[in-house]
């Protein structure tokens, strides 16, 4: 039975949206008038899905909307209950319109025949990780063991991203003040105190002297400064957006020191686990090494993936060729070597998954923990510089007196 999306104004004339199921539009509309409601607009979801479908304001799925539905889709159908109607629990327990009209979408391509990865597939809304896991669960006919293992990753996925996000809160907000503190001085304090020597004929310091042009240069250019920032950061989105640009960004990356290393970890530790779940799934290795890569960031290491899964294919071993590549850390390939020789790759596989995890974990607080005192030291700088460069003269005129 499709699902439709409605709006409506009530018996108060108040405007009113949701989603009901029927046969047709004209069943939707009748249901409405059961309520005493007046339509104003009746839409197959899919059809709305579709033309939303390419504008930038379409909401997407979040991760944290991907684990709390999985989680419950997992504790319904392990209770046996009928896929369907186990969709139909989650999109009613749901409440975002976006997210009930998906989880609707995808029951009616399950009522039409479907399985549900290929209705999954059909909306277009969820990742190639999530619905070659779910195929292989329907396949081996142990969905809701499946689904339990991907309720565990989306979630400690989300549990990741949170972490960061809220570890990277405090230095951004202190960054910000820091420039808006030196903005404010350099365009307000600094020439009011310094005007006090332009009448005085003895040379001022080259610091102070450095620092009056400084702060007229900020005064009067501050508009073009702000309009200069933004439309660099356009453009280089733009840039990055563009095949070479990412490219040219992601090698970059990988150069640096410590971003380097960062975004080494971040996918390994992502492909890592999107590999320990695929395999542990049922999901052949070649096919589960292309959606690995697929789930990479960067696309230099994403290159680098694919090939390894041609090697494999022809007959290579994957932690030799993983080796080679030279974006792994060598614990997590001596892992995977371990476990092709032991025939137990899926559960080494899960090991350096967790282990990948953590050190990630601990890079990323490393270096956020640094941040904050460096921030700290890096303003306390700039206002020791303006202090000195307004004290020097003072203390000389004081000499001369």
């Amino acid at each position: 039975m499709p699902a439709y999306q409605f709006t409506a104004l009530d018996a108060s004339g108040k405007q009113q949206k949701g989603v009901l199921e029927g046969d047709s539009a004209r069943q939707i509309r009748q249901q409405l008038r059961d309520r005493e409601w007046t339509p104003i607009a009746v839409d197959p979801v899919e059809q709305k899905d579709k033309r939303q479908g390419n504008t930038w304001f379409q909401k997407k799925v979040t991760a944290y909307d991907l684990a709390l539905m999985t989680r419950q889709l997992s504790v319904l159908v392990a209770a046996a209950i009928p896929l369907e109607e186990a969709l139909r629990a989650v999109a009613k327990q749901s409440e975002k319109a976006h997210v009930q009209n998906l989880l609707l979408s995808v029951r009616s391509k399950v009522l039409e025949g479907h399985s549900l990865a290929q209705g999954m597939q059909q909306s277009g809304r969820f990742p190639d990780l999530y619905i070659a896991t779910i195929a292989a669960g329907e396949r081996s006919g142990h969905l809701d063991l499946i689904l339990d293992q991907l309720a565990d990753y989306t979630e400690n996925r989300f549990a990741m991203q949170k972490k960061v996000q809220g570890a990277m809160i405090y230095p951004i907000i202190l960054m910000l003040m820091s420039f808006a503190i030196v903005m404010g001085l350099m365009t307000y304090v600094v020439p009011d105190i310094v005007k006090t020597f332009d009448q005085s004929k003895e040379a001022l310091p080259w610091i102070t002297v450095a620092l009056m042009k400084a702060s007229d240069f900020i005064r009067l250019a501050w508009p073009f400064l702000m309009s200069f920032g933004v439309i660099a950061i356009i453009l280089f989105i733009r840039f990055l957006r563009t095949h070479a640009g990412h490219y040219a960004f992601d090698r970059l990356t990988l150069r640096l020191p410590l971003f380097g290393k960062l975004s080494r970890g971040i996918n390994s530790a992502r492909f890592a686990s999107t590999l320990s779940i695929l395999t542990q799934s049922g999901v052949p290795l070649v096919d589960a090494l292309r959606i690995g890569a697929a789930v990479s960031s960067n696309w230099v290491i994403r290159d680098a993936i694919n090939h390894a899964a041609e090697k494999v294919t022809e007959g290579g071993n994957l932690g030799t060729q993983l080796e080679r590549c030279g974006y792994f850390p060598p614990m997590m390939v001596q892992m995977i070597r371990s476990g092709e020789t032991s025939g137990e790759l899926d559960r080494m596989l899960e090991r350096a998954s967790t282990m990948q995890d953590r050190e990630v974990t601990t890079f990323i607080s490393t270096l956020l923990a640094l941040l904050e005192p460096l921030m700290l030291v890096l303003m306390a700088a700039i206002v020791l510089v303006i202090v000195i460069a307004v004290m020097l003269p003072i203390v000389n005129m004081n000499n001369m007196i």
